[in-house]
């Protein structure tokens, strides 16, 4: 049953994926090897949409490492169903820290059968798009790993989530499968574990850096990032990329949204009203703006379809099924023409 109801919501996700967003342009799926485990690497700009996006958008089922305080709970068997398994930190109580090592054992286990896995490096999750300094967690993980399966081939994948905007829908994504890291051909006997690790994090780093279309914190990131726009980002990555490095004072920026726009956005708002104000009060209970997209795109999943089914079955028994039709043409065209307006 968890089997069918993970490539379920696989599917149902990669389908949303081409709703939610404007355009989806996936880089380098080739690069994913095939005779071997792999540890997935992505960056994390996105809170929960990261993995999602990711795990949907990948060629087969891929087990997710995940701070372990969202385990427990109602939820504990879909976070199961979808393959998620929880790792614990100094923060979670140290007592807690020695389940890592069954949690790790299990990870070892999966990689040395060729399955897939991923785990974000960066440590923590923000909304810029620069790379942030990468932890050992995954590099770790990928060494020993190889270590507990030597006559097995155990890759690590960098990964790059490049959003055409951190917070708003129907933006562009470019998803980039970087060159595949080898562990068994990286490491080096004479070298200390410590040694190795560092050197595969090193490797890893520089591997990511080329997946992104911003890398770094320059003195010019904050006008480069005003370059990511609608127009921009329908570009390829590499175009983009390069112009962003060498020429983006000529590349045009962030529109700003006129008093006009903002009257029509407002009254394209009205046929969503409801479902508009309920996804505004739910993610204003979050003090962390990184979880805004992440909202947005679970809300949107369910909660505008079931609002739509719902209201149009009483219009339908008040009104006909004619005036039904013309409300849920209205609803659904509105949103995405205000999404297009918001979209700078």
């Amino acid at each position: 049953m968890k089997n069918i109801i993970y490539y379920l919501i696989k599917y149902l996700l990669r389908y949303y994926n081409q709703i939610y967003f404007r355009s989806i342009k996936v880089y380098g799926y080739e690069n994913i090897p095939k005779d071997g485990g792999i540890l997935f690497s992505p960056n994390h700009q996105g809170a929960f949409l990261d993995p999602l996006l990711v795990g949907s958008m990948t060629p087969n089922k891929i087990t997710s490492l995940t701070r372990s305080d969202v385990f427990g709970g109602p939820l504990q068997w879909f976070l199961d169903a979808l393959q998620m398994l929880p790792v614990y930190r100094i923060r979670n109580g140290y007592s807690n820290l020695k389940k890592n090592d069954a949690i790790f054992e299990r990870c070892h286990q999966l990689l040395g059968k060729g399955k897939y896995m991923m785990m974000f490096s960066e440590g923590g999750h923000h909304d810029e798009y620069f790379l942030k300094r990468l932890s050992k967690g995954s590099s770790r993980l990928a060494y020993q790993a190889q270590r507990a399966n030597p006559n097995k081939k155990i890759y690590l994948q960098p990964v790059g989530l490049n959003y055409g905007h951190h917070r708003q829908p129907r933006c562009t994504l470019h998803l980039v499968f970087g060159k595949p890291i080898a562990i068994q051909a990286t490491i080096e006997d004479k070298l200390s574990e410590a040694e190795n690790i560092n050197k595969l994090r090193e490797k890893l780093q520089d591997s990511m850096r080329e997946c992104l279309w911003l890398p770094d914190e320059t003195e010019n990131y904050a006008q480069q990032k005003e370059c990511i726009n609608r127009t921009t980002t329908q570009w390829e990555f590499h175009e983009l990329k390069n112009a962003l490095a060498s020429s983006f004072d000529k590349l045009p920026k962030r529109r700003k949204l006129t008093g006009f726009e903002k009257s029509i956005i407002a009254l394209l708002s009205i046929p969503n009203i409801i479902p508009l104000w309920i996804t505004r009060f739910i993610i204003g209970k979050f003090n962390d703006r990184v979880f805004i997209s992440s909202m947005k795109y679970a809300l949107g999943v369910f909660f505008f379809p079931l609002w739509w089914l719902l209201s149009s079955i009483g219009i339908a028994c008040a009104f006909g099924n004619n005036v039904m039709t013309a409300y849920l043409l209205v609803c659904i065209s509105s949103i995405f023409l205000r999404q297009r307006l918001l979209l700078l």
